[in-house]
């Protein structure tokens, strides 16, 4: 808790300092014609001001929820508790609770999010034992909650399971994707992705690859792809989050919706969705697009899948 609170306390300081450094130095430019807009610098204000009351009460949640017993006690420090609570106990039957000793993490960073939903803090942190963690807090009600499905990574399965399973089946999933030969294919119509399952709490592990996906480049899903790997590749983050990235080069976070589907010879998965380009609880999916131009009507045209990968079915199945 103490190393909680100095490590606000230092970053807020920081904030502070770095902003009263700013508009020192730039007073002068402010004063022409050409100064950046009043409206900017009122936000920056808010932003500081908003870090500094929310602090201690986000420091409060946090510090509750590491230290509760069970999902129903951890239930109380969770935004939107009554639709969390059953995905919070199915997830944590399949996968353990990690401990974290509060006393053990010291803040590296926060940040404010501006969500369409509203605004949330993002806060980054670093444990003893080499973990990294982030956490959003939103606005639930007047007390600040945290985005448990962020905070965990939720997926309705493990993915790892679902890649494995037989039969016909579907879900939602929190991972990160890779563009495969970025440079080779960029003048082809499709991309090549590859999918992780982030392991908690360890974010340069990324486990178990899944077999190629192909995502044609003109639909919907290909264009927010795209827009999402170069918004990584130019050190930017989705809804303008000044907090750098705590994962590899090269790689996005997607939630997306997956079908798996199966036949005699081989088992297809298929990205029948990409709701968003990070992992907060909003479907906004946090980069721009343009509208493409329609496409010429045929009547012979045949609709195909955005995004499959294949993989041959296990003997025997």
């Amino acid at each position: 808790m103490f190393k909680l609170v100095l490590g606000w306390t230092a970053v807020l300081v920081a904030i502070v300092f770095v902003a009263q450094k700013f508009w020192m130095d730039d007073s002068e430019t402010r004063k022409s014609p050409q100064s950046s807009s009043p409206s900017t610098e009122v936000e920056s204000a808010e932003d500081v001001e908003l870090l500094r009351e929310a602090a201690p009460f986000c420091n409060e949640t946090l510090s509750g929820f590491l230290n509760a017993g069970t999902p129903e006690q951890r239930n109380q420090f969770v935004s939107s508790p009554i639709t969390t609570v059953v995905r919070m106990s199915r997830y944590y039957s399949m996968n353990p609770f990690g401990e974290i000793d509060p006393a053990t993490i010291s803040l590296t960073g926060s940040s404010v999010v501006h969500l369409p939903e509203g605004n949330a803090i993002e806060t980054q942190l670093s444990s003893t034992n080499g973990q990294l963690l982030d956490v959003l807090f939103v606005r639930d009600d007047e007390d600040w909650k945290i985005d448990w499905d962020h905070f965990a990574r939720y997926s309705d399965a493990p993915w790892a399971l679902f890649l494995a399973e037989s039969g016909e089946g579907e879900g939602e999933f929190r991972l990160l994707a890779r563009e495969r030969l970025a440079d080779e294919r960029k003048e082809e119509d499709s991309m090549s992705l590859v999918l992780y399952a982030p392991r908690f709490g360890y974010t340069g592990d990324t486990g178990f690859q899944s077999p190629e996906f192909l995502v044609k480049r003109d639909s919907r899903n290909g264009r927010l792809l795209e827009a999402a790997f170069e918004l990584e590749r130019t050190g930017k983050r989705a809804f303008g989050v000044k907090l750098p990235s705590i994962d590899p080069e090269g790689l996005i976070r997607v939630r997306v919706k997956i079908r798996r589907t199966e036949s005699e010879l081989r088992r297809k998965f298929e990205i029948t969705d990409v709701i968003a380009c990070h992992w907060y609880s909003s479907d906004d999916p946090g980069v721009e697009i343009s509208s493409p131009e329609a496409p010429a009507s045929s009547p012979e045209a045949v609709p195909s899948p955005e995004t499959t990968a294949e993989t041959p079915a296990p003997p025997g199945e």
